[in-house]
């Protein structure tokens, strides 16, 4: 697998774990597990970036 493709597919899932616990965090009345999710949520953001730039410069 493409490095790339591997950063967009991880960076996604980082991104979905991310939203989930989030969710969980607002629904249990926790701030740590919100904000958990909310860091996980934008590294995964980060990670499907530099898998764009990573295709875009082809590596």
């Amino acid at each position: 697998m493409e490095s790339s493709t591997k950063d967009n597919a991880e960076g996604t899932m980082h991104q979905l774990k991310g939203k989930v616990k989030e969710v969980a965090g607002i629904i249990s009345d926790n701030p740590k597990l919100e904000a958990e999710g909310t860091a996980e949520r934008m590294a995964g953001k980060v990670q499907v970036k530099i898998g764009q730039f990573n295709k875009l410069i082809g590596k």
